[in-house]
């Protein structure tokens, strides 16, 4: 008995022990949590109960030229209700009132409030929906209704914002207007000029605590940020929506017209280089279209016949010829090692002078002067192209501009074949914007400047920065060269055999060039051919203004490929339009000129354009064709003297234009 009772005892200490043993355990878990681990664990329960949350701030908007909205920020507002934090009193008193009040705003009926409100009352439903997608006053209002204009904790309102980014031209230059994104890892996605210009546009964030209310559903603490958000600042475009429109329009015809798969166009200022318009489309598979990359800026490819003008000015700056230099175009097609170049003229064009190869768009002419011109020493003819900058990217801010191609002797792809075939824009390659600022130099009387999508950064009406002019090469060759090509570029178009005369127009003055490139050369079945279209130049021809390139990738062949038929007409469209809508000149006082336009689809800008009051503009020292086409679009009747610039004109500036009915100008 006395070995059982003495067994019992040694079991019953062993068990003391362990309970002893576990005690104390617990005891130095419980101070290791309160003492040594405490603020861990205080720091964990509260980012389960409570979070700092990062408040995006109001985007800045973006603007055209004239101040029009090409990109703004709209917040939307929603309204929960908390039901929990409003005391029994205030809840009956403000019931009534405060349904009234939703229901005079919002159109329901104050029943209809009652009810949502009194059913989150006893539910205890902290996170109940009143009312989605408020405008700024909508919410400024609903912040004044009984019982809400007691706030987040007695009044139970519960605010939240979401801003979206709104594009008010809608789909015209929406590519141009682009966008910036930023995902899950923080990476950001920037695309067009709201990509580029994202840090004036994007401000600096906020932070605002909120308390854990329910599985996925936080609610803010107090009224309060703990720190507020800064706004973007305002960003200043180049952008012109007038010629926007009319280049997205024109663009959008032709594609459609000849079924093609993509284009571009560009418009600049000559002198400032500010991009005026950027229209870039391409086709859906059910054939409609849509700005889907941004091609004048992104795709570079072989200019083809354009890429003439570089080779003009490079042979006529290094004395390889001059433009009455006479080339034998021979049948039009000329051998040169086992390569055949062709012309497009059966027969060809004979013997020819290179300032006539150039209008006609001979390709044999060209292959046979820089050939021949540079075939003992081809480094110092790629060398007077990159004295020119050729080969250099622009420098944008815009991502993603396309690489210029330009191969020196020795390179891999340079063969003895390379000088004829860069002589007609093959073995080459530049994007629409590199060529056009080329063409632009040219117009500026040889002076290359940067193109320019940015005018200036504000703060409401503070100008944060400014943005000006920048000159890439203040001489890309000599003054005789440039007043040399010029003419040419304007006989392109004026002169009957010129590749672009279908283009021309008494009315008003153009110059440039047309470009066929043929693209999957390779292949030897013709059926697979397919062309790149274009026309580069600027109006007026003398004096210019802007710049244009247009450039069409794959028209259906069936209907016509050739740069004068496909993108030549919209370049004359694009041209005509700016003529009829605007000035050209600062000679002319258009203060209270209104001029109408000629085509219905620009309603939208000129809805009162009905050759309405205006005042007589004076056009002496303009070419002629040039004051006609401004005259004519006032509605006078014009009766010209002459050839060349305005000399004098019958009725004085400043005259009521209601009072005119013709006038005679005397040009010189």
């Amino acid at each position: 008995m006395a070995a059982t009772d003495k067994s019992i005892l040694k079991r019953l200490y062993i068990v003391t022990a362990l309970l002893v043993l576990f005690a104390g355990a617990v005891l130095f878990k419980l101070v290791s949590i309160q003492i040594i681990d405490g603020e861990k664990y205080k720091a964990l329960a509260e980012t389960r109960t409570s979070h700092i949350f990062t408040i995006e701030p109001n985007r800045g908007n973006l603007y055209s030229d004239d101040g029009s909205l090409l990109a703004t920020s709209v917040s939307k507002y929603t309204i929960r209700f908390d039901a929990v934090t409003v005391n029994d009193i205030d809840f009956k008193q403000n019931i009534k009132p405060l349904s009234d009040a939703l229901a005079k705003q919002f159109g329901n009926t104050s029943s209809h409030y009652q009810q949502i409100l009194r059913k989150a009352k006893e539910n205890k439903n902290r996170y109940a929906l009143i009312v989605r997608n408020l405008d700024y006053s909508e919410y400024m209002a609903v912040k004044s209704f009984p019982l809400f204009n007691k706030g987040a904790y007695k009044g139970g309102l519960i605010i939240e914002q979401k801003t979206k980014r709104e594009h008010p031209l809608g789909k015209i230059a929406e590519r141009s207007v682009g966008y910036e994104r930023v995902d899950e890892n923080g990476y950001r996605t920037r695309v067009g000029m709201e990509g580029a210009f994202g840090e004036y546009l994007r401000g600096v964030e906020g932070k605002r605590a909120k308390q854990k209310i329910a599985k996925g559903l936080w609610k803010p603490i107090g009224s309060d940020n703990m720190i507020e958000p800064k706004d973007g600042y305002d960003v200043y475009s180049t952008i012109d929506i007038n010629i926007q429109d009319i280049a997205h329009h024109a663009l959008l015809k032709q594609l459609e017209l000849y079924k093609a798969d993509h284009g571009t166009v560009i418009v600049m200022e000559v002198k400032t280089g500010e991009v005026k318009a950027i229209a870039n489309l391409g086709q859906t598979p059910e054939g409609k279209y849509y700005e889907r990359l941004n091609y004048a800026i992104g795709e570079s490819h072989e200019p083809g016949s354009t890429f003439k003008l570089m080779n003009l000015v490079a042979a006529l700056e290094d004395k390889v010829v001059d433009t009455s230099t006479v080339i034998d175009t021979e049948k039009g097609s000329w051998k040169i090692y086992r390569h055949w170049v062709k012309d497009t003229k059966r027969g060809g064009h004979g013997k020819i002078s290179v300032a006539k190869a150039f209008e006609v768009s001979s390709n044999v002419a060209f292959a046979k002067m820089i050939h021949n011109g540079y075939k003992n020493d081809p480094e110092k003819y790629v060398n007077r192209l990159m004295g020119m900058g050729i080969h250099k990217e622009l420098g944008l801010p815009v991502r993603g501009e396309g690489k210029p191609v330009l191969r020196y002797p020795g390179d891999k792809g340079w063969s003895g074949l390379s000088l004829a075939q860069m002589a007609y824009g093959y073995e080459v390659s530049m994007t629409p914007l590199q060529t056009l600022s080329f063409y632009n130099a040219i117009a500026n009387n040889g002076e290359m400047v940067k193109p320019r999508l940015l005018k200036e950064v504000k703060e409401w009406d503070k100008t944060i920065k400014k943005f000006d002019k920048k000159v890439l090469n203040a001489a890309i060759c000599s003054q005789e060269t440039v007043k040399k090509v010029q003419k040419i570029l304007k006989d392109v178009v004026e002169s009957e055999h010129g590749t672009g005369h279908g283009m021309y127009s008494k009315n008003f003055s153009m110059a440039g060039k047309t470009g066929t490139t043929q693209t999957n050369y390779i292949s030897k079945d013709k059926n697979k051919y397919e062309y790149i279209s274009s026309f580069a130049g600027y109006f007026p021809a003398d004096n210019p203004k802007y710049s244009c390139i247009v450039v069409i990738h794959k028209p259906d062949k069936s209907v016509g490929y050739y740069g004068a038929d496909v993108s030549g007409p919209v370049f004359k469209s694009v041209a005509q339009k700016v003529y009829a809508t605007s000035p050209l000149t600062s000679e002319v006082d258009v203060k209270h000129m209104l001029i109408a336009s000629a085509d219905n689809s620009y309603q939208n800008y000129y809805k009162n354009a009905q050759q309405v009051y205006a005042q007589v503009p004076n056009v002496k020292g303009m070419s002629g064709m040039d004051a006609v086409a401004i005259l004519e679009n006032l509605g006078i009747e014009v009766e010209v003297k002459g050839n060349g610039t305005v000399k004098h004109q019958s009725i004085s500036k400043g005259t009521d234009i209601k009072t005119v009915k013709k006038i005679v100008l005397e040009l010189i």
